[in-house]
């Protein structure tokens, strides 16, 4: 054998590795993402040379996608494109910029998960939920619970038409946000304004503690509280915390616009916790100083239950009379005893300082009243001499 014959066999082997391989010559199939570099491009059309093997084409609405990679398209910008067919009536690669565009974005909103990284997103639309956002032609979803003290609606009562108008208020407003949770297989997409608030308080929580007293505005009351705004935070005062005496809703008390003063009680990431009643001093602390069991007090009933009375003996001190110790016949309607506003006499049956708890009776009184009215042995002999 020759040196060429030799030559062109080693050739030839090196060839046919090189197809065996791959490397020579990848040829596309329908589906697989190509990389390539635009020749030409207007809203109609664009085409690029893919790696000098053929001239792929993207026409009408595959160029359009969802990834901003493909917004401003130039004459030798580098692309990618997915094949949506090997060759069409001009013999050239059929593309789409529309489905590598949809991987593309969604490996973006991968790593803005991952990164934790802070993104401005325009508010589309609104509904009872939350709000629908726009990332990267991406539709997403911010719910109210991800929303920011300053967006979240605080409305009284909780009325679900009001705080659906309240939301539809931020249509076109631009929020910052982080992407809590991304999935592309189910198309979800979740957004939170919460996240990027706790983040920059983080540093202004820091500097108080618990056991610190502040001074704020009322911002909100609600059902279950009292909103209070103190510098660039903002807390929560519990119903409960409010006040030493049982209350039936902070308006009781509070308005809006009004300052108080409160301690820290509690700090959970970005949720302040905070009671005005520790300020004040506990009226149960003396209780026993101004009233004893076996008393008989007269007190006004602030609110009737089917349980009983809530009674106010004070300003500061209320007392349950429990409907077992209101009347003795079962199934009789506590409303046709007293209603909210009477004053009537009681008798206190318990003190638990602790729990600030009062126990009173009617039912003890009358037995008490009955008791005396009944003369005693020695009374009905002396009536009988």
């Amino acid at each position: 054998m020759s040196s060429t014959d030799t030559a062109t066999t080693a050739d030839l082997t090196e060839f046919q590795q090189l197809m065996e391989d791959g490397e020579y010559l990848k040829i596309p199939k329908i589906g697989d993402v190509v990389k390539g570099e635009i020749i030409s491009a207007d809203r109609r059309e664009v085409r690029i040379d893919i790696e000098g093997m053929t001239t792929g084409v993207i026409r009408g609405r595959e160029i359009f996608s969802e990834s901003a990679q493909y917004d401003d398209l130039n004459v030798g910008d580098k692309v990618e494109a997915t094949v949506i067919d090997l060759e069409n009536e001009n013999g050239e690669m059929e593309l789409s910029f529309r489905f590598a565009g949809q991987k593309r974005a969604w490996e973006d909103l991968r790593e803005l998960f991952t990164t934790g990284k802070i993104i401005d997103v325009k508010i589309t639309e609104a509904n009872k939920g939350g709000l629908i956002v726009r990332v990267n032609h991406v539709t997403g979803f911010l719910p109210v619970s991800q929303l920011s003290p300053d967006h979240y609606p605080r409305v009284t009562g909780g009325d679900k038409n009001k705080i659906f108008e309240k939301l539809k208020s931020y249509v076109g407003a631009t929020f910052p946000v982080k992407v809590i949770d991304v999935n592309e297989q189910d198309e979800k997409l979740i957004v939170s304004e919460k996240s990027v608030w706790e983040d920059r308080q983080k540093s202004v929580i820091a500097q108080y503690r618990v056991g610190s007293s502040v001074e704020g505005e009322i911002t909100a009351l609600a059902d279950f509280g009292a909103f209070v705004r103190f510098g660039a935070l903002e807390g929560l005062v519990h119903i409960s915390e409010i006040a030493w005496q049982r209350i039936d809703h902070p308006r009781d008390l509070l308005k809006i616009g009004q300052t108080v003063s409160a301690e820290i009680i509690g700090i959970e990431g970005s949720k302040i916790f905070l009671s005005m009643k520790k300020l004040v001093r506990d009226p149960w602390a003396d209780i026993e100083k101004r009233y004893k069991v076996g008393d008989a007090v007269e007190g006004t009933v602030l609110k009737v239950n089917p349980f009983g009375f809530f009674v106010e003996l004070d300003p500061e001190i209320h007392g349950l009379a429990h409907v077992s110790e209101i009347i003795d016949k079962p199934g009789v309607d506590v409303n046709t005893i007293a209603k909210s506003g009477d004053k009537l006499t009681f008798k206190i049956i318990s003190i638990e300082p602790n729990e600030h708890r009062l126990g009173l009776s009617l039912k003890a009184l009358k037995e008490t009243s009955d008791a005396e009215e009944i003369p005693t042995p020695e009374e009905i002999k002396e009536i009988a001499e």
